[in-house]
């Protein structure tokens, strides 16, 4: 099949759960044989020059802000739309503090929910034409319900079957003030009309999502994330040392001092000295003053040694983490649709501890992988932590399970395969 997919990227400053999400989903699709075109919005997916290719960035992040807030961009010369979206001027917006925040961006959202009428309706335009002209697909995927205001315009001109994906919708929408919310939620109902069907990524979320979106039940698919096991390595957990990992954003939001101050009061505890956190993930600038204070606690409980902030988190990097810990926490603060890095630590035969909220329950449950706290405070974290490392057996127990449950419930090509079915039965191609 022709498979256009669209993926709003991250640039490479953080561990993206999404971007990995969709670029591990295409490269499975691409392997399999069918013809896969991967769009990026915003930014580039991760920092590498080859996310670029000669697919141009649609929706450029310092375009979009510009056309969002002063008239005077939407009729900006291509040369300048080139700079705005160049790998140096897409780098920095990356960096910029709140870029991935919906704080302050709530009439942005509204805007791009509505397409056609919205202040980027230039931009749809653009990304419609690029696509008529440039690929015939047989179907389109987009990422996020966030983007759905895209979805009628591309109906009308391209005339294939949409599908988009529902992942963690609810926590963007969430944060904005009550008005706007409403607006939202109604938008994203309204251009539901336009798309085929929908792809939640667990049945916790997928329930979510259909009742708050006021969706047809017969709409919404539920197909789990996959990894490919052959893509990780799995280190016996007798052959490491006692050490506590934490992958993913480095942030308020994903419990990051929920699981530090845990961290201080296990090396209380006499025996643990030898316990060590790792932290990785990456972080944008809203999140530097949260990561000083954490620091400056550390370091006043004498801990600098013993915690370690691991600054590179994409390919080798992610590997030879996973290497180095016994298990891995994320103490998100949220309910989340799932959570990617349960499984990549499973396929690394990395037991997972997660807070008994969202979608992990079930997640867990089905692949064996982990265990689950509650509720989610230091001191209940601690208590579980401290149990779990003085198992090694129980660690090396759960690490297999994991990696079994993976191969059997989570694999990437079944996964896709289903998926590929799914658009075969909707477009009737």
């Amino acid at each position: 099949m022709k498979i256009l997919h669209i993926i709003p990227g991250s640039g490479g400053t953080f561990y993206c759960g999404n971007c990995l999400r969709d670029s591990k989903y295409v490269d499975a699709l691409k392997e399999m044989g069918h013809q896969v075109v991967k769009i990026p919005m915003y930014l580039p997916l991760f920092g590498h020059e080859e996310d670029f290719g000669e697919v141009p960035v649609f929706y450029g992040a310092i375009e979009t802000y510009l056309q969002q807030l002063y008239p005077i961009f939407r009729k900006s010369p291509k040369w300048f739309i080139r700079f705005l979206n160049s790998k140096p001027m897409l780098k920095l917006a990356a960096n910029m503090s709140g870029s991935t925040d919906a704080k302050g961006l709530d009439e942005m959202t509204i805007s791009m929910l509505l397409g056609e009428e919205g202040k980027q309706k230039e931009e749809l335009e653009r990304m419609v034409n690029w696509i008529a002209d440039h690929c015939e697909p047989d179907v389109i995927h987009i990422s996020n319900a966030l983007l759905l205001g895209m979805a009628p315009r591309m109906k009308e001109k391209l005339g294939c079957a949409i599908f988009c994906s529902l992942q963690d919708e609810d926590g963007w929408v969430e944060v904005m003030e009550p008005h706007h919310q409403e607006r939202v939620w109604q938008l994203m109902h309204e251009k539901s009309s336009a798309v085929d069907a929908f792809i939640g990524v667990s049945r916790y979320f997928s329930d979510l999502m259909q009742k708050r979106m006021n969706i047809p039940v017969e709409k919404i698919h539920t197909l789990y994330l996959g990894v490919d096991r052959s893509d990780y390595r799995v280190k016996p957990v007798r052959e490491k040392p006692r050490n506590i990992g934490f992958i993913s954003r480095l942030c308020y939001d994903n419990g990051l001092d929920i699981l530090v101050e845990s961290f201080i009061s296990l090396k209380q505890i006499k025996g643990n000295e030898d316990i060590r956190l790792i932290l990785t993930g990456g972080t944008t600038g809203a999140d530097k003053k949260f990561i000083r204070g954490l620091k400056k606690k550390i370091r006043n409980h004498n801990l600098d040694k013993d915690v370690e902030w691991q600054e590179d988190f994409e390919e080798d990097s992610r590997l030879e983490f996973f290497d180095r810990v016994s298990l891995i926490s994320v103490p998100v603060r949220k309910e989340l649709a799932f959570g990617l890095y349960l499984l990549e630590a499973m396929a690394s035969g990395v037991p997972v501890l997660q807070p008994d909220e969202g979608a992990f329950p079930e997640i867990i449950s089905i692949s064996g992988g982990g265990e689950m706290y509650h509720p989610n405070s230091p001191d209940a974290l601690s208590e579980k932590l401290d149990e779990l490392l003085s198992r090694p057996d129980k660690l090396e127990e759960l690490g297999r399970k994991g990696r079994e449950g993976v191969a059997e419930y989570f694999d990437i090509f079944r996964q896709a395969e289903e998926m590929v079915k799914l658009y075969e039965k909707i477009s009737g191609r």
